[in-house]
């Protein structure tokens, strides 16, 4: 698969073309860990200013590490601690423009600055895990970001249960 960096003129075109890669994406195989290793690739190559994207998978009630781009990050989140455990509690995205004013953020990169964590949900309303994407700015994400990443997520989704 040959993805390259193209410039959106604004973020509605950048969800559209990331939401139409996972598509193609999910195309070339049926293995989960593939998959998301190209999506957090493909988020990394394609949105601006962000220093990790990843995910975190519910295995055995707890969020643990899955495919991400970045610096080595926690390998395991309880359920309700940091953003991410945070997602995955309430089942709703956590956007954060500033987590050094967050007093549950878990620091794997200290230059990150803000962070946008987005449950992935199965059909049946259960959680599967959660995106995460880090960013060095302040206040990065806004809710253009939450909506494009959300229809992604129901996208990756989808993918997951036809697997």
């Amino acid at each position: 698969m040959d993805i390259e960096y193209r410039p959106f003129k604004t973020k509605q075109e950048l969800y559209a073309f990331i939401c139409d890669q996972l598509k193609l994406i999910a195309d070339e195989t049926n293995d989960i860990t593939a998959i998301l290793a190209n999506v957090s690739a493909l988020f990394m190559l394609e949105m601006q200013e962000v220093n990790w994207a990843g995910f975190y998978l519910y295995k055995s009630d707890k969020l643990i590490l899955g495919p991400f781009q970045g610096k080595p990050a926690v390998a395991e989140i309880a359920i309700g601690d940091g953003v991410c455990g945070t997602a995955a509690q309430t089942l709703k995205t956590q956007l954060v423009e500033d987590v050094h004013n967050c007093c549950n953020h878990i620091a794997c990169d200290m230059a990150t600055s803000s962070e946008i964590v987005v449950p992935l949900l199965l059909s049946d309303g259960s959680l599967f895990g959660v995106i995460d994407i880090d960013s060095p700015l302040l206040s990065r994400f806004d809710d253009e970001d939450r909506i494009g990443l959300e229809r992604a997520a129901k996208i990756i989704s989808r993918i997951m249960e036809q697997i």
